[in-house]
């Protein structure tokens, strides 16, 4: 490189590489098929390869219809249900992404086969990383990446579903813009971006699933605090988008056991007002109260009819959803209406009592 040529990154393909399938040595393949890998070069290998390492396929039997075996396999990687259109669902994994069809590829495999994500990518690039270490003596970062849909963009893009040895976001929070503006929320999803550009060079039909990006300065994790792509998984108190409106009626579930949280009488307030103006036949006045500790007592202004008692239903069926959707988790609990009191039923609200963490 002359001095006066501008610096700049290398994606390099890697060619040469094998049909692979459980228990190959993936790492073995790369170093062989690379021998030029050096350090600080970062190893961008797709995820189908490493599920067919590790054995992560479902077999489909003979006279099994592929659909139905397809079908079957995203609901067993299905956490929740985002978003669903016909046989298209948009679903969180156990690994804690959210989509299409769990992540699960019928492109590129024999058709008695379907590929699932790998378990944990960041295990599987840690392992892929400290075995082309002992066998190549380089020091790489590695990034696992898959294909996923954008919301409101068409068009596929690969993401990393695993990494190690590299900081997954670049965090320009408190920053000084050269403008003098302080930014707030700019982070930068690197491996995001790396599984993008070993795309270009890798492709869909070429057979080549693996990449090399040369020439970028890595944000190394500190020692012994490597977390791979957890960071990159959107926690559920900051999504705004947690379901479709397809889906969020069927997505919620009665809460067992409810951790109290704060604003709880106001949060039913602003749902029973949504569902008021939602509901206009249905018409009920509505009062509640509470001590705080996570209940709202429903009270109906007077003793309950057939139509109040309608009324009331929908309405407060309607609040609940409403209190799902904005992130609450709720249980009702009717009460019994002798002797003409007012008191329909208490709401609890509040998070539910395990969960809430970067899934695993």
């Amino acid at each position: 490189m002359r001095r006066d040529e501008p610096r700049g990154l290398s994606v390099l393909p890697v060619a040469g590489l094998p049909e692979f399938g459980p228990g190959d040595d993936l790492a073995r393949a790369v170093a062989g098929a690379a021998p030029w890998l050096a350090d600080g070069d970062v190893v961008v290998v797709t995820s189908k390869v490493v599920s067919k390492v590790e054995g992560r396929l479902v077999r489909i039997e003979p006279g099994t219809d592929r659909e139905a075996a397809r079908q079957r396999a995203i609901d067993g990687e299905t956490v929740r249900t985002v978003a669903r259109r016909g046989p298209l669902k948009i679903v969180q994994t156990p690994q804690g992404w959210v989509v299409a069809a769990a992540g699960i590829d019928a492109s590129n495999v024999a058709s008695d086969t379907l590929v699932l994500l790998p378990a944990d990518g960041d295990a599987s690039a840690r392992r892929l990383r400290d075995r082309l270490r002992e066998l190549a003596a380089v020091d790489v970062a590695v990034v696992v990446s898959d294909t996923f849909g954008r919301t409101w963009r068409e068009g596929l893009t690969d993401v990393a579903v695993g990494s190690a040895g590299i900081t997954a976001l670049d965090d320009h929070r408190g920053a000084v813009d050269a403008h003098g503006n302080r930014l707030e929320t700019t982070r930068v999803a690197v491996v995001d971006e790396l599984a993008s550009a070993a795309d270009l060079v890798k492709g869909k039909l070429a057979g080549v699933p693996v990449a090399v990006v040369r020439g970028l300065p890595l944000q190394r994790p500190a020692e012994g605090a490597d977390e791979g792509t957890r960071p990159l998984v959107r926690l559920p108190a900051d999504d705004l988008f947690p379901y479709g409106t397809r889906d969020v009626v069927g997505s919620r579930v009665p809460a067992a056991d409810l951790v109290p949280r704060t604003g709880e009488r106001e949060a039913a307030a602003a749902a029973f007002r949504v569902a008021s103006t939602a509901l206009p036949e249905f018409q009920v006045v509505l009062r509640h109260g509470g001590e705080g500790d996570g209940a709202v007592d429903v009270h109906l202004p007077d003793a309950v009819t057939t139509t109040s008692a309608l009324n009331a239903g929908a309405v407060v069926g309607a609040a609940i959803v409403q209190l799902h959707a904005e992130g609450w988790a709720t249980r009702w609990e009717p009460v019994a209406t002798a002797g003409g009191t007012s008191l329909v039923g208490r709401l609890w609200l509040g998070s539910p009592a395990s969960g809430g963490g970067r899934p695993r």
